[in-house]
């Protein structure tokens, strides 16, 4: 089979497409920057952009970083939307401009040229689908996904500056290695479906890699420093990374004592990927690794480990990757009560041929391949494909690890050949692992506000040249 493209890559527009926000608007009144300086409040809460006056008072309790907006009371969100630059999307921008309510005065306009921060940036493979510039973000090609050995070919998502050395004396610790996954999510296919909008980069399926890594156990880290194996109950192991935001905050999360201390969980505190030294994207000279978890456990440029009776007090743990239900808005979210994320349920992905694509048969039939993954260890069991919408599935072949029970963190590869059949063929995939979950048909079911564990169907169109 062979797949003639159509399309262009989708990395995500580029911010210069979206230059109107924050632009003078000679309709609306001007305001110097002590005025909106004042409106610093939860009565009344204004930010500029650029040459922009905004009234984002109505907006503060559906704010997806919670409290973190009040860091630009009174100011410009500017110094802050050049480290999260995921806010710089063409929805963002409209959002931002249904609050405008006058311009800067050109006396009061100050450069918050992002430049400086990033000029040490690391050179990255063309071919990656980026999703956001700065802070770097991106996807590995899904094509490049299917034709891989399960090594590492997954892109670096994140980006920091410090490169501190800061583990010594694990000369007698002893190195551990195996291959594990690093996923984030299918977050823009909920949209895809017309379910609900959710609030976040829109990962697809290339937000996963597969690589070999290298370091010492966390486990043994700890038990060499004394730490009480048998006591575990109601304490975490908070994480240190060496990235800051704009406030001068660390980044940090946290996961449970017990889970560190595990055996058969194998967190790392690693040095090397695939046999080389850690590049700068991936967390050089030391990250951890925990397998089965979200990316975001796995933190990068390691400069803390602290043993606590608290989970990490941390924004980005505290608001981030928690569990709600469909019926939880951004305005009724709980997120104190709210479960933490540190296990990934049952995914998997068509790689090859892509959404779109137009494909021409070998001897009568499609070649599809794709990956599949659970979490917590779990081995992939089976993976099924339909072409009829669910009516009936065809069992793929399997190319996975041969790790012990529950010490699957490997990604299972898998490829089917299925009969052409039509203009045009709508493929499905599904996957059950060794628990016997298996993935929800649609997202609708599992819709949550920041679009997490969307592990429905995967579903593609393609179109067959007779």
């Amino acid at each position: 089979m062979t797949a003639i493209k159509n399309k262009d890559n989708k990395n995500e527009q580029n911010e210069s497409e979206h230059q109107q926000a924050g632009a003078k608007r000679p309709d609306l009144p001007t305001y110097r920057a002590e005025e909106v300086s004042q409106h610093n409040n939860e009565r009344s809460f204004w930010v500029t952009y650029k040459q922009g006056v905004y009234d984002v008072t109505s907006f503060l309790p559906s704010h997806p970083g919670g409290e973190q907006i009040y860091n630009a009371a009174g100011l410009s969100v500017e110094p802050f939307w050049n480290v999260y630059g995921m806010h710089k999307t063409k929805e963002i921008y409209e959002l931002l401009e249904s609050y405008r309510i006058g311009n800067l005065h050109e006396d009061d306009l100050v450069d918050h040229s992002d430049e400086e921060m990033w000029a040490k940036e690391p050179f990255r493979d063309r071919r990656l689908c980026v999703k956001t510039a700065r802070p770097f973000n991106a996807e590995t090609p899904p094509a490049e996904q299917a034709e891989g050995d399960g090594g590492g070919r997954g892109a670096g998502w994140g980006e920091g500056a410090a490169d501190r050395t800061v583990l010594r004396g694990t000369e007698q610790v002893p190195e551990e290695g195996g291959a594990g996954g690093a996923h984030v999510c299918r977050k823009q296919e909920v949209g895809d479906e017309r379910v609900k909008p959710v609030k976040g980069l829109s990962w697809r399926t290339g937000a996963i890699g597969n690589a070999v890594w290298g370091g010492v156990l966390l486990r043994d880290v700890l038990l060499a420093a004394g730490v009480n194996q048998e006591d575990t109950d109601g304490k975490h192991v908070t994480l240190m990374g060496a990235d800051m935001d704009a406030t001068g905050t660390y980044f940090s999360t946290s996961i449970p004592l017990s889970h560190a201390l595990d055996e058969r969980a194998r967190v790392l505190l690693a040095t090397s990927m695939n046999g080389a030294p850690l590049t700068k994207d991936h967390g050089h000279p030391l990250r951890v690794v925990v397998p089965g978890a979200p990316a975001v456990r796995s933190v990068k440029w390691l400069q803390c480990i602290k043993v606590s009776s608290e989970e990490s007090p941390s924004h980005w743990h505290q608001r981030d990757y928690r569990s709600f239900g469909p019926s939880v808005s951004w305005e009724t979210a709980d997120f104190p009560s709210a479960p933490p994320v540190y296990s990934l349920p049952v995914t998997s992905a068509v790689c090859s041929p892509e959404d779109g694509d137009t494909v021409r048969p070998h001897k009568g039939a499609l070649h599809v391949q794709g990956y599949a993954y659970s979490g917590g260890g779990a081995k992939i069991v089976r993976v099924e494909v339909s072409t009829d919408r669910g009516a009936t599935w065809r069992e793929a072949r399997l190319r996975s690890d041969s790790a012990p029970p529950r010490e699957h963190y490997s990604w299972t590869l898998w490829d089917v050949d299925l009969p052409a059949s039509g203009p045009q063929m709508e493929i499905w995939v599904k996957a059950t692992d060794s628990n016997f979950n298996s993935q929800p048909e649609n997202f609708r079911d599992i819709w949550n506000i920041r679009g997490i564990l969307s592990n429905a169907y995967h579903k593609i169109k393609v179109n067959v040249q007779q």
